[in-house]
């Protein structure tokens, strides 16, 4: 496995071989970032898989300087996974001058929900990804669902922009008791982290009754907030909305999917379950 640093390096080892498949990640990696690594391998093609904490997706009063950052432990699973190159660019080299152009991806996708709590962080996420994908040239790139709106702000990005990359999304990778890895669940105390699985079985809950009963959305969704505050977290919503663009449903019978981001103490939890 390679290990380049140089966006000229990367270029001069992938110059002969057939297009990559891609996996980017900000480091720090799990189960779910592997499972990518697996996906990507299995398509045949040569893999890369990017290490890159991006500032640009980070708000002022984020976690940038302190998200965390194991670069040799993560090479060493990216190796045993059997990854062709991880390119590991530091800020200098992905960013010589100040990144002034930047992708504004439109505001029905991007200003909901994460992009309403979180403003600016989808033109990061786009910024970086648009910029990765003309280093690498990938014809593939894959994304996990447990990020659900990222994948699908990319996916548009790319079927706007016309770019020669096929999408692939993984599915969720949960621990035994349910919760969505993530690489901020470090952050968690003891106690915290047996709480945490409680978001999970509170959207599987959602979305049975959703399924079960037809049970009105809205009332759902005051219902499952009051739920989390009542134990304890700071929750920023929990929706049910179309699989295929986030907007509200139109009808019940429509692919759904219930998200929910929520503050427990410090650490901030996203997670999903399509319908």
């Amino acid at each position: 496995m390679q290990v380049l640093h140089r966006i000229a390096d990367l270029r001069a080892a992938l110059a002969q071989g057939p297009r990559p498949a891609f996996v980017p990640t900000m480091g720090n990696l799990h189960e779910g970032h592997l499972a990518l690594v697996r996906h990507a391998k299995a398509s045949g093609r040569p893999v890369v898989a990017s290490i890159f904490v991006n500032r640009l997706q980070f708000g002022p009063n984020e976690d940038f300087d302190r998200y965390p950052r194991t670069f040799e432990a993560d090479c060493e699973l990216l190796k045993a996974e059997g990854c062709d190159v991880v390119f590991a660019p530091d800020e200098a080299e992905l960013y010589p001058e100040p990144q002034s152009y930047k992708v504004q991806p439109p505001p029905e996708l991007a200003d909901i929900l994460e992009g309403h709590f979180r403003p600016g962080f989808f033109t990061g996420v786009c910024t970086v990804v648009l910029k990765l994908f003309n280093i690498v040239q990938p014809a593939a790139a894959y994304f996990g669902k447990k990020d659900y709106q990222q994948q699908l702000v990319i996916k548009s990005m790319v079927r706007q922009l016309a770019l020669p990359v096929e999408i692939v999304a993984g599915e969720t990778c949960r621990a035994a008791d349910g919760l969505a890895l993530s690489s901020r669940n470090g952050y968690l105390s003891p106690a915290e982290r047996t709480e945490a699985v409680e978001l999970h079985r509170l959207l599987d809950s959602v979305a049975r009754a959703v399924r079960d009963s037809g049970s009105d959305a809205h009332t759902l969704e005051r219902e499952a907030m009051a739920a989390l505050q009542r134990r304890g977290w700071q929750p920023d919503y929990v929706v049910i909305r179309r699989q295929a663009d986030l907007l509200e449903p139109q009808s019940l019978q429509e692919p759904m999917v219930v998200l929910a981001a929520a503050k427990l103490g410090k650490t901030r939890l996203i997670d999903n379950v399509e319908i």
